[in-house]
């Protein structure tokens, strides 16, 4: 091997390292290694220039836009009024059906977060037994078309960069049914064994709420017990920071000083309760925003806050709200409420102010799940522009053989002529983030042809197999790719390991698309983790379950996925 042949080899094997231990920011991650590439030489500035306006990432990029418009209608809600009637097994395969139809066209975050409270609140079935499959339900119907899942769009967008043709709307279509199909049966046979809570729906626990002790309160120099905070209903003192310090956990005998922060762990809607004692201050209180409407939001992927803390994101100020309380799955927050670091996913229950409602950036940022509703929804002829212009785009490029490119512009152009799309909102949707994956992606997978370490690679593959094999060398692909996805997530995983199946293909001299959708459906195959896909993670703490839950029902269909998807992509495209 050459110099630069060691060099790329070192860095891929670096970002995947950092990526495993900097999961959080994998946009930086690939643009150090996107860097590193060109300030080695190994790929050029046009190279890199070309792969950043890459027809297909910016298919995808176009899609994240035009996908806002979409949640700012009321057609998923309209949606989730329509699930639960008749018997609780009807509702059941319809409310899985219909996400799995949903989450083909539209962004399945935004399904399932529409669908958590209508899930919560129903009566025929309890929610523990429908959020897990509600969640897998989502990701499944995410593996039907080619803007199901961003996955998707990146597989195909590193496809086109190699010069190929790229992959059809409904080339999926075929395997994601079957899998989808097969796994629903799965649920159905075993979604009783789920557990999770059985508690009451209305009921909003395990948030972190903070309060201060103020100067001249009664509470000062008495135990914690003598202030009665010690039998509190359904919140729980379980820590104190003191100047810095964490006192935990908290004894009875505790004594109080001015200026300690007491962190409470419970439900929200008994927060109020500590409004009763005297000289303890809510962090949500200040500028009198604790007596407007109380908001649950969940913070978006790619939201302007994550990683931010709520001091140093001027919350209060961007958004006209204070933060009441905050909740993280399968997390312990701990320390004071404004120096949490926000990630996405986290529950937040917000004290709003007139303002709120009005304010543009709210959906970027936030899905609202009760309470306050934004008022820059559209209105119902927009909606019809919105969806019939949608409908027209997909019927357009795939009964004409246009690129969708070419369609998803015209469609983008008449959000804005309509104004049902701004100048200002694209501004705030554009996934930099997403876009900043995608271009590591690809150029690292350019520098890989550059040194000739995708030749080297096909190579040795086709020397170690000696001509047969292509079926395990395609299950090998699947699988790591499976891995992979639960390590790092999905789309991580699918761009890195598309240049690997793609020049496992060439060396053994067969059909690529079978090894390229091996990658697509390995890197949606996430049923066994609460942390390998975005929408596993807002049911965890939504149905109260465990990890063992994940195992024990995601396993079954986990395989049922795996040996389905291993079985239909040979005989729909063969090698």
């Amino acid at each position: 091997m050459s110099v630069e042949q060691y060099a790329i080899a070192a860095i891929f094997l670096a970002t995947i390292a950092f990526l495993i231990k900097f999961q959080k920011v994998p946009e930086r991650v690939f643009a150090v290694s996107a860097l590193s590439c060109l300030a080695l030489g190994l790929v050029t500035t046009e190279e890199l220039l070309v792969n950043a306006v890459n027809p297909g990432l910016i298919t995808l990029l176009l899609l994240v836009v035009c996908a806002f418009s979409f949640e700012r209608t009321s057609l998923l809600r309209r949606l989730s009024n329509a699930l639960f009637n008749g018997s609780a097994i009807k509702s059941y395969i319809k409310t899985l059906v219909l996400t799995m139809l949903a989450s083909g066209f539209l962004n399945n975050t935004a399904v399932v977060a529409t669908l958590i409270n209508p899930i919560k609140n129903n009566k025929l079935i309890p929610p523990s037994r429908l959020l897990l499959p509600l969640s897998y339900a989502a990701i499944l119907g995410g593996t039907f078309t080619l803007i199901g899942t961003s996955t998707n769009l990146i597989v195909n967008s590193m496809l086109i960069e190699r010069g190929e043709k790229g992959i059809a709307f409904f080339d999926f279509l075929p395997v994601g049914v079957l899998a989808a199909a097969t796994c629903l049966l799965i649920m159905l046979a075993t979604f009783k064994r789920l557990r999770g809570s059985e508690q009451s729906n209305t009921e909003v626990e395990d948030y972190f709420v903070e309060a201060k002790v103020l100067n001249g309160s009664n509470m000062i120099g008495k135990t914690v017990e003598e202030n009665g905070l010690r039998n509190l209903e359904s919140l729980f003192l379980v820590e104190i920071v003191r100047e810095g310090h964490l006192i935990s956990p908290v004894a009875p005998n505790q004594l109080l000083e001015q200026g300690d922060k007491l962190i409470f762990s419970g439900d929200v809607k008994k927060v109020m309760t500590l409004k009763q004692f005297d000289g303890l201050s809510l962090y949500a209180e200040k500028g009198g925003l604790l007596q407007s409407n109380l908001t649950e939001v969940v913070i978006k992927p790619g939201s302007a806050v994550i990683g931010k803390t709520l001091k140093s994101a001027g919350f209060r100020a961007r958004f006209d709200a204070a933060v009441v309380a905050i909740r993280r799955e399968g997390d312990r927050l701990s320390g004071k409420l404004g120096d949490i670091r926000i990630q996405s996913g986290d529950f937040f229950v917000l004290a709003v102010g007139n303002d709120f409602a009005q304010r543009t950036n709210l959906s970027k940022n936030f899905f609202i799940l009760s309470g306050v509703k934004a008022h820059n929804m559209l209105t119902k002829k927009k909606e019809r522009i919105v969806v019939w212009g949608f409908i027209t785009a997909i019927a357009v490029s795939v009964a004409a053989n246009i690129a969708l490119l070419n369609c998803f512009i015209f469609y983008l152009a008449l959000l804005l002529f309509n104004k049902c799309l701004s100048i200002n909102e694209i501004k705030r949707r554009l996934p930099l983030e997403l876009w900043l994956v995608v271009l590591g992606a690809l150029t690292l997978a350019k520098a890989l042809d550059n040194t000739g370490v995708t030749s080297l690679i096909a190579e040795q593959i086709k020397g170690l197999l000696m001509g047969e094999g292509v079926y395990i060398a395609f299950i090998g692909v699947f699988l790591v790719t499976l891995l992979f996805t639960e390590i790092i997530t999905n789309n991580v995983a699918a761009a890195l390991l598309f240049p690997i199946a793609f020049s496992i293909a060439q060396g053994l001299e067969v059909n690529y698309l079978p090894f390229v959708l091996a990658v697509a459906f390995g890197a949606s195959g996430s049923f066994i983790s609460p942390y390998g896909y975005q929408t596993n993670l807002m049911v965890f703490n939504a149905g109260n379950y465990q990890l063992s839950d994940f195992v024990k029902f995601g396993l079954p269909i986990s395989l049922t996925y795996s040996l389905v998807v291993l079985t239909a992509i040979p005989i729909f495209f063969p090698f």
